[in-house]
């Protein structure tokens, strides 16, 4: 029944639950200093596997700081001054001379209007950190840019309220606009040498929105002098060629249009009037009054962490609501997009995922979105479907989001991450972490942290399970000789559970390799023990026991007079306390042995020399594990009472045989890694091909789609046919 026992604590690994659960937390803890809040403790290791992450614009490749640079108004382009939210800095000119234009009608009207149809406001703080004083926005940032510019146009932080708003629809994806109704009653002028009105007016909706949406509903535009012009095609073609202008410098653009009305075209205390119907009865026969031109910078690092993340493997695809042109430039600006890309392919927008309002089947949105790295006018539906067909191409998709709506997206995602700031408590709970800084380099920060604390797990489970099957080989090596049993039960839960757990757990907070980044995305299912990893073990777990064993046979003839057999060693004089001390020698040469393991585990194929302190947890795990070893045979009573060791009888010869174990195993186990290297590079050569044909395959359909004759709408939007093949992952 000992025996059986015996067998029973050597072969199961009951630290490795333990490991895990403590590496998992430690890492928890470590990403909160990168500004990431993990939710879940499972996100952790997926985020090593991570291949594609998916990412909104606004304040999480850029600052979220927006300030106007350039506006059009009455036909006259104007460059607007200054940077950031002060009102005080920076004045609006005529493009063309310099001029000063913050007087222009053009000017006037369009960023009254533009307030008039904001409900940010810009407030006075002081700067917690500097004490000074700093101009900074509450609300929308889209809106920022407008009430600053107004401000530097001279309307004062009051100018709205003297005109009573009396509905509002907020804007959404879907409509793309927002829409406010002022009352005007009585007014000649819409403000002080501001656009004329006919003083029969009572009302002026005004929309504010994506260029393109508005300017289908414009039948007229503001011209210089103040009077109004039809809008024909070939004006609707110029502005929008000024649009696409403005987008192509990375500047995002906004429509400001008007339409006065002597009476509301529905009752306001109508109740069965949708807000819907209302947008929709307001919004026809506008007049175009301008565009603002704002830009948001990059974030500081982001540029780079997106090359880290290229060069780890994972392809970085921006999900924006902006016009295609400005999202292609940004793309552009933060490394999203190459020089090397062709943006006709590589760049879409949304109305291609869903052409009349329809989805694409699964084989056709699947060979749009095999290698699209920028999706422009999106959606919030439009994540869930791209989430979708990235998974279903084999992908691990990490997917940003603060929105209520964002919250499918986030929970089908692989890694569902919220933004701290910006993000509402919705998409925080139906997230896997949370950005607490809502900044790009947090995420690329936290996926290489992650792949260290999955390397860190492969490394202690692969030290635990070397050191159980070196436990079961020794006794039952002992057992089949016929030789005395090498170590109690108690002995065995006293070297897993305190001298060996605490290197364990000092190798699940290894750092990472230096060229983490580099390395290819794990296969999603790929076990956390690969075939390589379980030969590395059993050599290992081979050459401890044989070490051990041959130390515990050398102490055995020399305490036992020469005697190895168990029936020999009773016949001995005096023989519990010669085998314990003989026991005792094999206990402090394991203990030894395994903490000189520890060190060579730190990697699977580099040498143990290299950055041998570069582990600061490991010195102390061996300092606490040596300390529990000399306790446990230097300690009277504890010592042989309990746990049948006694070093303290063993004498220096014992001490220096013990001594032979752990240079055997050093030199041994260091021998090992040049069989463990080249199965490591065989490995990754295969990873590669398979990446490289999952890679082709995608290629292969996109040709195939790109191949077949579809209708263009412009150089940015092939159509793709909903035929195709199906790829095999």
């Amino acid at each position: 029944i000992l025996i059986a026992v015996t067998l029973a604590v050597a072969a199961i690994p009951e630290g490795i639950p333990l490991c895990v659960t403590i590496s998992l937390s430690l890492g928890c803890k470590d990403m909160v200093k990168k500004n990431v809040l993990v939710r879940k403790l499972a996100a952790v290791e997926t985020l090593g596997s991570a291949s594609v992450i998916c990412s909104d614009k606004t304040g999480t490749l850029t600052e979220g700081k927006m300030t106007m640079v350039n506006m059009f108004a009455g036909g006259v382009s104007y460059t607007v001054g200054g940077k950031g939210f002060d009102p005080t800095v920076g004045r609006i000119q005529r493009s063309a001379g310099g001029a000063e234009g913050g007087n222009d009608i053009g000017v006037r009207s369009c960023l009254l209007a533009g307030l008039l149809c904001s409900n940010t406001t810009l407030e006075q703080v002081q700067d917690s950190e500097t004490g000074e004083t700093k101009y900074e926005p509450k609300g929308n940032s889209s809106e920022a840019p407008i009430v600053v510019a107004a401000r530097k146009a001279g309307f004062v932080e009051s100018s709205a309220n003297e005109y009573k708003r009396v509905l509002e629809v907020p804007f959404s994806s879907s409509r793309k606009m927002m829409l406010t109704i002022c009352d005007i009653s009585g007014r000649s002028v819409l403000c002080s040498n501001g656009m004329p009105l006919s003083g029969q007016d009572n009302f002026i909706a005004i929309c504010k929105g994506a260029p393109n949406f508005i300017l289908e509903h414009c039948s007229e535009y503001l011209s210089e002098d103040g009077s109004t012009e039809p809008m024909s095609g070939l004006k609707r073609s110029e502005i929008l060629k000024i649009v696409d202008d403005y987008s192509s410098q990375a500047l995002r653009v906004l429509a400001i249009a008007t339409r006065t009305m002597e009476e509301l075209p529905f009752d306001l205390q109508d109740e069965e009037v949708s807000t819907d119907e209302r947008f929709h009865r307001c919004r026809s026969n506008m007049r175009l009054l301008g565009l603002v031109a704002s830009i948001d910078p990059d974030r500081d690092g982001v540029p780079e962490s997106v090359i880290s993340a290229k060069g780890a493997g994972i392809r970085v695809v921006m999900i924006t609501g902006d016009y295609l042109k400005t999202a292609v430039a940004i793309a552009h600006n933060v490394n999203i997009l190459s020089k090397d890309d062709d943006d006709s392919v590589s760049a879409v927008d949304c109305g291609r995922l869903r052409p009349n309002d329809e989805y694409l089947k699964n084989t056709a949105m699947d060979a749009l979105t095999a290698h699209t790295k920028v999706f422009a006018r999106a959606r919030p539906e439009d994540k869930l479907e791209i989430v979708k067909s990235l998974q279903r191409q084999g992908f691990v998709t990490a997917m940003t989001g603060d929105g209520v709506n964002d919250a499918p997206a986030l929970n089908q995602a692989d890694i569902g991450v919220a933004m701290g700031i910006q993000g509402t408590e919705v998409a925080k709970g139906a997230s896997d972490m949370v950005l607490t800084d809502d900044n790009f380099c947090s995420i690329v920060a936290a996926v290489e942290k992650g792949r260290a604390i999955y390397a860190g797990i492969q490394k202690f489970v692969a030290f635990i399970m070397s050191v159980h099957i070196a436990e079961v080989i020794q006794i039952a090596v002992c057992i089949i000789a016929g030789m005395p049993v090498m170590r109690t039960p108690l002995q065995i839960l006293f070297l897993i559970l305190v001298t060996d757990l605490p290197p364990s757990i000092a190798l699940g907070m290894e750092p990472g390799e230096s060229t983490i980044l580099q390395d290819n995305p794990r296969p999603k299912k790929e076990p956390v023990v690969l075939a390589w990893m379980w030969a590395s073990m059993v050599m290992n777990g081979i050459v401890l026991s044989c070490v051990i064993i041959a130390v515990y046979i050398v102490a055995l003839v020399l305490e036992c007079d020469g005697s190895v057999l168990q029936e020999d060693v009773q016949q001995v004089e005096d023989y519990e306390n010669r085998l314990m001390a003989a026991r005792t020698v094999a206990f402090i040469s394991l203990v030894w042995a395994e903490n000189v393991r520890s060190y060579t585990s730190r990697s699977f194929d580099k040498p143990v020399w290299r950055n041998v302190l570069g582990n600061k947890e490991m010195q102390k795990a061996i300092v606490l594990a040596q300390l529990c070893l000399y306790a446990a045979v230097l300690i009277p009573y504890f010592s042989e009472k309990i746990l049948g060791l006694n070093g303290r009888d063993i004498g220096v010869r014992g001490w220096f045989i013990a001594l032979a174990g752990p240079f055997a195993c050093l030199v041994l186990c260091e021998m090992c890694k040049v069989i463990t290297a080249a199965q490591m590079r065989r490995y990754q050569a295969y990873l590669a091909t398979q990446q490289a044909a999952l890679t082709k395959g995608h290629d292969d359909v996109v040709n195939e789609k790109m191949a077949e004759p579809a209708a263009r709408q412009d150089r940015f939007q092939p159509a793709f046919s909903e035929r195709s093949e199906t790829i095999e992952l």
